[in-house]
C-alpha cells in the first residue's frame, strides 16, 4: 500500500480528514474508490512520476493561484514583478484561464477537469504539468478528457493512493496545489486569488450555472479549503504567504502587499 505522499502528514491523519469532508459534504465513498480506479487504468504506462515533477518545484517559490475573486488583481501583480523567474506558477483548475489571458503559462495545473476544457488543452500543448485529480463527481470528464492528453500528467486521488496514483493531501484543486509544493523542498509557498469567502470567482463557478444549494455546497468547500490551508501551515516547515488581494485572513500564514516583500535573497 501506498502511503500519503507528504512527509509532514501521515496517511492516517489524512484519513480523518477524509472522513470528516465525507461526512460534511455528503461524498460517496465508493464514488471516489471508482474514480481513481478509473483514473489508474487510463494513464496507467503514462503517468508521470512524482520525481519527474519535483524538480519544478524544489527550490524555488511556489506560487498558488486560485480561482476566486481577487485573482485578476494577483495576476496583474506577477505580471509587473521583475523576477518571475524565482517562481514556480501553479493554477488551480479556472485560474489558468485567467493566467493565460495575461499571457502566464503555468508550470503546473492542478484540476479536476471542472474548468474550461479549451484552457487546460491550451495549456496542456505549450507545456504545462497537469495534476489531474479523481473524485466520484468527475468519471464522465475523465473519460472525455485523458484520451486528449498523451503524457505530463501526475494523477492524483483523495483516497487511499494505489497503483499509479499519488494523494499529497488537499481537497479543493487550489488547496492541493498547496499540498503538492509542501512535499518539495520548496522555498515558501505563496498564495494568490484564494479569497476563501462567501464571494465565488467568476474563473470558479459563473453564479448563473449555480443553484443555491450549488452555491452551499461551493462555500462549504471553500470553507474546508481554508481550513486544511490553515491546518497544513501548523503541520508544514515552509514557510507559507497569502498575496490575495480581498478574502479572509488565513490563520498562520502571513498576508502581502506585493511579491516584493519575500526573502528571494534566499534563492542565492
Amino acid at each position: 500500500m501506498r502511503k500519503l505522499h507528504n512527509h509532514w502528514i501521515t496517511l492516517d491523519e489524512w484519513l480523518e480528514w477524509y472522513r470528516s469532508i465525507v461526512e460534511e459534504c455528503r461524498l460517496d465513498t465508493l464514488a471516489d474508490l471508482e474514480a481513481a480506479s478509473l483514473l489508474d487504468s487510463m494513464v496507467k504506462g503514462r503517468a508521470l512520476e512524482f520525481t519527474q515533477v519535483e524538480p519544478m518545484l524544489s527550490g524555488k517559490f511556489s506560487l498558488v493561484f486560485g480561482a476566486g475573486p481577487s485573482l485578476e488583481a494577483d495576476v496583474k501583480k506577477f505580471v509587473e514583478f521583475p523576477q518571475k523567474d524565482a517562481f514556480t506558477v501553479l493554477a488551480a483548475d479556472g485560474a489558468t484561464t485567467a493566467l493565460l489571458k495575461h499571457e502566464i503559462l503555468p508550470d503546473i495545473v492542478v484540476t479536476d477537469l471542472d474548468g474550461s476544457i479549451e484552457d487546460l488543452l491550451k495549456a496542456y500543448a505549450q507545456g504545462s504539468m497537469l495534476v489531474v485529480h479523481a473524485h466520484g463527481d468527475n468519471m464522465h470528464q475523465l473519460k472525455s478528457f485523458l484520451p486528449l492528453v498523451e503524457g505530463r500528467v501526475l494523477p492524483t486521488t483523495q483516497t487511499i493512493p494505489f497503483g499509479c496514483l499519488y494523494n499529497f493531501g488537499g481537497f479543493t484543486d487550489g488547496d492541493r496545489a498547496a499540498f503538492l509544493c509542501s512535499s518539495v523542498d520548496v522555498k515558501a509557498i505563496v498564495l494568490a486569488g484564494m479569497d476563501l469567502g462567501d464571494e465565488i470567482g467568476p474563473y470558479s463557478k459563473p453564479l448563473s450555472t449555480l443553484t443555491p444549494e450549488r452555491l452551499m455546497i461551493k462555500r462549504k468547500k471553500l470553507m474546508i479549503a481554508r481550513m486544511l490551508l490553515e491546518w497544513l501551515a501548523t503541520k508544514a516547515s515552509v514557510p507559507m504567504y497569502n498575496l490575495t488581494y480581498h478574502g479572509v485572513e488565513l490563520q498562520g500564514i502571513r498576508r502581502l502587499k506585493s511579491l516584493g516583500e519575500l526573502p528571494l535573497h534566499k534563492l542565492s
